[in-house]
Order: C-alpha cells, then structure tokens, then sequence
C-alpha cells in the first residue's frame, strides 16, 4: 500500500465532538471518515445509492482491515485517499489518512465491499463501470 496510486482524495478536518477524552479522534470516526470518502468517490463517478438501491442493487462493506499510525487531534485537517482494485466479485478499496499539515501517516485500511444484486451476492454492471471504466 505505501506505492499505491490513489485515485481519489478529499480534504477533511476534526470536529472537536469526534475527540475522546484523550484529546484524539475516537478509533470509530475514522471509519466514518473513509465511508464518506467512499461516497464521495462513488458520486463523482455518476453512483448514487439511493438510485442503485431502488434498482435494487446495494453495495456492502463485507470486511475491514484497519492500521492506526499517528492519531489525529482536535481541529486537525487531513486528507483521506483511495485506490482500489477488483478481485473476483469484491471491490477492494485501499485507503489511507494523512494530517495535512506534515502528511504524516494516521490510519490506513483495506475495505472490501461487495453487491447485493436483489438480496444475492452478484455483479453490478453499472458499478463495474463506474468504477472501473
């Protein structure tokens, strides 16, 4: 993952409510942190959700590897990147939390999601596409 060519990234910042009583953002938010940036990605690529679940196609985190390096704290900005591959029917997104300020390394994770295709484990042609060309 350090050679990783990330394909997406956005600039975020630490809320003061997403510190524990440590001074560092709780363990739990950095998983909110690349869901958002997940969607993000996923809305610049034309994927909407709300559209697909109607169509009855959702996509689902199926597991989540996690690595905490450096902690981020209170009012910090950071960028949260991504890349990803497909292996099989899984998405593996490769994701990655630098603090802006000297872009050290804070979290990184593998997220492997996966399509429910009307309740079933299946394809989605419009994720493929979107997300892979």
């Amino acid at each position: 993952m350090k050679d990783m060519d990330f394909i997406f990234e956005t600039k975020m910042m630490v809320r003061d409510y997403e510190c524990d009583i440590e001074g560092i953002v709780n363990n739990a938010n950095y998983l909110h942190y690349i869901e958002h940036t997940r969607h993000l990605f996923l809305k610049e690529r034309g994927l909407s959700f709300a559209e697909m679940h109607n169509k009855g196609v959702d996509a689902v985190v199926a597991r989540v590897n996690m690595q905490f390096k450096v902690p981020l704290r209170c009012d910090d900005e950071f960028y949260s990147r991504l890349a990803l591959k497909k292996e099989g029917i899984k998405y593996i997104f490769y994701q990655q939390i630098n603090r802006a300020s000297d872009n050290k390394l804070c979290f990184r994770a593998n997220v492997e999601l996966v399509c429910l295709v009307n309740g079933k484990l299946g394809e989605s042609e419009e994720y493929n596409q979107a997300l892979l060309g």
